[in-house]
């Protein structure tokens, strides 16, 4: 039902579905705001028995000694087998124009064997850029996304608890040296380079301002001239840009995932003139050990005798059906879905129909 569902919600997308306009922030980048991953090696504690053991991961230990050494406790030499700290490496985004003082998000993940970071606390952990210098250092309460029950014989999971995130955990110590309001010229890179696109974002953004401020240089950057648009600063440029609406050009594409089944296309996928035959073939084995045992009160030993039966059972599929030139995707995965076929079948006859050059769309398999 569900896949019934599914191919008359394609058909209805690509016969109804028109291009509609999208802002130009949607589609693109503006060169030089983004944001910086951040990674750092820390300690979550106060963990109620879960944490690593130390045997296995010798990494803790030494974390913990140097925690322990700049907190003024010796601990040179001394044997210590706690069960109550994990080793983590802790992960973060400095967003763009971040400021000192300001909090972000971190992810808290164990790398030794702990088997949960419920209600541990992570200890100020510095975290460093791709440069190495440190921007944000993190502390706090671990809210782990998953719980564990153990019992002498059996182990019950849910969800991931050796993960966990903490809310405002970091505080930016470090800006990111980017002056934007000293550019004199902006870059707008496209998510989907695409030169149609692209041209018609260089079209209005010249319409808009009055004069030539924008050149396409490339199927994926679109340069603006800041002087030329008349704008008082760069981010009063952006504001005037970013919202101006634009129709995208979409390349034709079919994105098919094996595991799931999904099939997912665009409304200008074409297919040429083809031929489609489709059978399964089953293959049936059967073990059926006898086992043979001698007559009463006389000599001998029980012998197992092996049975197996096997087949191969051809499954009735789809004869061979002529497909028309032009006949659009979603028109043909109706005709499947009418047929019956399921989605890991309607794939395989994708593929085919991509290896004989007739789909006119770039295929994507996940």
């Amino acid at each position: 039902m569900l896949t019934r569902l599914l191919a008359v919600l394609l058909i209805c997308l690509g016969v109804t579905a028109q291009a509609q306009n999208v802002r130009i922030k949607d589609l693109v980048e503006v060169d030089g705001v983004r944001s910086n991953d951040l990674v750092g090696y820390g300690l979550v504690v106060g963990l109620n028995g879960t944490g690593d053991g130390l045997r296995n991961a010798p990494f803790t230990e030494e974390i913990m000694s140097n925690i322990l050494e700049r907190l003024g406790v010796n601990v040179t030499g001394e044997q210590f087998r706690p069960r109550n700290v994990a080793a983590v490496f802790v992960t973060s985004r400095l967003p763009a124009f971040a400021r000192a003082g300001g909090q972000i998000d971190v992810t808290v993940s164990a790398i030794g064997d702990a088997k949960s970071l419920l209600g541990g606390t992570l200890v100020m952990t510095p975290l460093n850029a791709a440069d190495g210098q440190i921007y944000a250092v993190a502390q706090g309460t671990v809210i782990a996304g998953g719980a564990e029950a153990e019992g002498e014989a059996a182990r019950v999971i849910q969800g991931v608890p050796t993960s966990g995130v903490i809310p405002a955990g970091a505080r930016v110590e470090r800006e990111v040296d980017f002056d934007f309001s000293q550019l004199s010229t902006l870059r707008l890179a496209l998510r989907e380079p695409d030169f149609t696109t692209a041209a018609r974002i260089e079209d209005v953004i010249n319409r808009a301002v009055g004069r030539r401020a924008a050149t396409m240089m490339d199927a994926g950057t679109i340069t603006v001239d800041l002087q030329r648009t008349g704008a008082a600063s760069p981010a009063r440029a952006v504001v005037g840009i970013e919202n101006l609406s634009v129709e995208p050009e979409r390349r034709a594409r079919v994105v098919v995932d094996q595991r799931s089944g999904t099939i997912v296309m665009g409304a200008d996928v074409r297919i040429s003139r083809v031929a489609v035959s489709q059978g399964n073939l089953t293959l049936r084995i059967e073990e059926a050990p006898l086992a043979i045992q001698p007559n009463p009160f006389a000599e001998g030993e029980t012998v197992v005798v092996p049975r197996t039966a096997a087949g191969i059972e051809e499954e009735p599929g789809i004869g061979l059906a002529e497909v028309p030139g032009g006949t659009s995707l979603s028109e043909v995965i109706a005709g499947l879905n009418a047929l019956g076929v399921s989605p890991r079948d309607m794939i395989d006859i994708l593929k085919s129909i991509k290896a004989a050059g007739a789909l006119h769309a770039e295929f994507v398999v996940m």
